[in-house]
């Protein structure tokens, strides 16, 4: 499967939005990863929509990848895809009807895709595999950046690829060039990483490395 490596946006140098956008796309990125936290369901608030809306704005053709850190993503579907927004992640664990809403996803025009936390068993996902395109297997507890990447998390990826061996799956969180190697060799292919990739002077090298690394060089 084709190797993605998406920089989070979480990471990015907020008082220049538009140019750190443009630096992940020149980079040699796949997709651009924006995370969505209400306070809520993680203890953290980061950007809505209209982030998603300048995303499309400042590179439209820059992939948008939104995952919803919410605990009512119902709520705000219509509202993402207006945005912009390409694929659309809701968590397992949100206050939904997750088989209306990965359907009202992809009624939506949007990559439907589910997410679940580091303490989630991944068994409970199972009922939603043939809904999605897309699984983002959490490597941290989410709502912050920095962390340090969970391994207990891996045989969740193991698991999903051995059961869905077409379906794209996501880690998320603590992802640099060394544990972004033990992801792919657990099943994963598409690497979010945000600290590790905003955070180097120069990021399409980063990217070259990480792919690199992967094997996919």
């Amino acid at each position: 499967m084709k190797l993605e490596i998406l920089p989070s946006l979480l990471a990015a140098d907020y008082g220049r939005l538009a140019d750190e956008i443009l630096r992940a796309e020149a980079s040699g990125a796949d997709a651009l990863h924006l995370d969505i936290m209400d306070s809520h369901f993680v203890p953290n608030l980061s950007f809505g929509p209209d982030f998603v809306a300048l995303s499309r704005r400042v590179a439209p053709s820059f992939y948008r990848n939104v995952h919803l850190m919410m605990s009512r993503p119902d709520l705000y579907i219509d509202v993402f895809a207006a945005a912009g927004a390409q694929t659309l992640q809701i968590h397992v664990e949100a206050d939904c009807d997750l088989h209306a809403e990965l359907a009202h996803i992809r009624a939506a025009g949007m990559k439907a895709a589910v997410a679940l936390n580091p303490e989630t068993p991944v068994e409970r996902i199972a009922p939603y595999l043939d809904e999605v395109g897309e699984v983002l297997v959490m490597t941290v507890h989410p709502g912050y950046g920095g962390q340090k990447f969970i391994k207990e998390c891996l045989p969740k990826l193991e698991w999903l690829r051995a059961r869905r061996p077409a379906l794209d799956l996501m880690v998320d969180g603590g992802v640099n060039a060394e544990t972004a190697v033990e992801a792919v060799r657990a099943g994963a292919n598409q690497l979010v990483a945000g600290s590790y990739l905003f955070g180097r002077p120069d990021m399409s090298a980063a990217v070259a490395d990480m792919r690199e690394r992967c094997g996919c060089g």
